[in-house]
């Protein structure tokens, strides 16, 4: 994953997570990536200095967040890690998989997977209930 410094038009400055830079870009040509300020879709990357991850720099981290945090974030994380162990991973075929099970079309199980924001949007607006599963960094070392 990587966090864009994003500006719209209208100069309101914010951040967003994206797979990678071909994400942003599909994403920004779909329309998809609008100002939370304004929703102006005329939004563009801003300068920003890139973030380098170090053993210390996490320990800072770590240690700015104060017990309750720490107490809810290992929480969160052994929530996300049993939602993973009991259920199926289906790659980027959850939509598909997730309304099928919605309509009865497949047998109904826990799912996970991917899926882009269209395909979110239109899981909603079919009533299929879903919610995002949160990715810690070190899940993807």
């Amino acid at each position: 994953m990587i966090r864009f410094s994003l500006i719209c038009d209208q100069d309101h400055e914010f951040e967003a997570w994206f797979r990678n830079n071909d994400d942003f870009d599909k994403q920004k040509k779909r329309g998809f990536v609008e100002c939370p300020a304004c929703g102006s879709k005329k939004v563009g990357k801003a300068l920003m200095a890139p973030a380098v991850s170090t053993g210390r720099r996490q320990e800072k981290i770590a240690l700015a967040m104060n017990e309750m945090q720490k107490k809810a974030m290992a929480e969160i994380k052994a929530l996300s890690e049993k939602i993973r162990e009991n259920a199926d991973y289906v790659g980027d075929k959850f939509a598909e998989e997730a309304r099928k099970i919605h309509f009865g079309e497949a047998d109904a199980r826990g799912i996970y997977g991917e899926a882009t924001l269209e395909e979110a949007k239109s899981l909603a607006e079919d009533g299929v209930g879903f919610m995002p599963i949160p990715v810690f960094p070190e899940d993807r070392n």
